[in-house]
């Protein structure tokens, strides 16, 4: 890659791969423009959202564009905490290889994820007795508990069962924004994300969504509580997930693992590995 080369660089995977790489990253970028104010920083562009809702990113600007350098990302992390907002930058490691180094030299950690596809036909799994797995509407009365089940699981990351459960979601649940409970609610009512989870005699259990543009879908934030782990609801939510894009017409779908052993759950499902998700956050 050069200096003033966006895209793939040379060598690497083969031609489907990189076309779907291509179209992954085409959507990294499209998703946020719907939602949030782009702030163009030389080869970076950083999605600030205006109002309630989720926090965007920071990520390499599409189309041919100058070397990132650790000078512009210190830069966008300045513009990030002028705005009091997460200092968070994502990206393709196939589309910005210097990025990795640039961010670690300015001071952010940076992690690798499996990025997968769909790219089998989908294996759907069989929830356990007295579960049910569904989308959820606009309208659904636990909208609160549903969003409240990944966060409780990102805050005690793993695979592994423990104690955390209902009790540490409903107190989550209780203290969520009106207003983004609102806002989740018009996301739902536009299409604009789609939310199913797992449902047992405790209310929700596991939870993800998943948002469209343009024929590609990525399913984000599938958590499980830990206390109903190791019963195959994240796989089954995921493929919940899957199906729905599927059924709305999508035709590439992908994701994002956390490591190598859930990147085994979502191949069992059909997903294949065709490239590396960064993430550079402050340690």
């Amino acid at each position: 890659m050069t200096d003033r080369e966006g895209g793939l660089r040379a060598g690497g995977s083969h031609t489907g791969d990189e076309k779907a790489i291509t179209r992954i990253d085409a959507f990294c970028d499209a998703v946020p423009r719907r939602r949030a104010r782009a702030e163009e920083y030389g080869p970076l562009v950083l999605f600030v959202t205006e109002g309630p809702g989720w926090q965007y990113y920071a990520r390499p600007r599409q189309g041919s564009r100058d070397r990132i350098t650790v000078a512009r990302v210190r830069e966008v992390r300045a513009r990030q905490r002028e705005l009091d907002i997460p200092q968070s930058f994502e990206w393709i490691e196939e589309t910005a290889p210097e990025l990795a180094e640039a961010a670690a030299g300015a001071g952010l950690d940076v992690a690798a994820h499996p990025l997968m596809i769909l790219d089998a036909p989908l294996t759907r799994t069989t929830p356990p007795a007295g579960v049910t797995v569904r989308e959820v509407p606009p309208d659904e009365p636990d909208l609160a508990r549903v969003i409240a089940v990944p966060d409780v699981a990102f805050g005690h990351p793993g695979t592994s069962t423990g104690p955390a459960g209902p009790a540490e979601r409903d107190k989550l649940a209780a203290e969520r924004d009106p207003a983004g409970i609102a806002k989740m609610r018009e996301l739902l009512a536009t299409g604009h994300s789609v939310l199913a989870a797992a449902f047992g005699d405790d209310g929700p259990l596991a939870a993800g969504s998943c948002q469209s543009v343009d024929g590609v879908a990525e399913i984000t934030g599938v958590g499980t509580l830990p206390s109903a782990r190791r019963q195959g609801l994240g796989a089954a939510v995921t493929a919940e997930l899957a199906a729905l894009a599927i059924d709305g017409g999508t035709h590439t779908v992908f994701l994002s693992a956390s490591d190598d052993s859930v990147a085994r759950v979502y191949a069992g499902l059909g997903f294949r590995r065709i490239g590396i998700a960064m993430i550079a956050e402050p340690g």
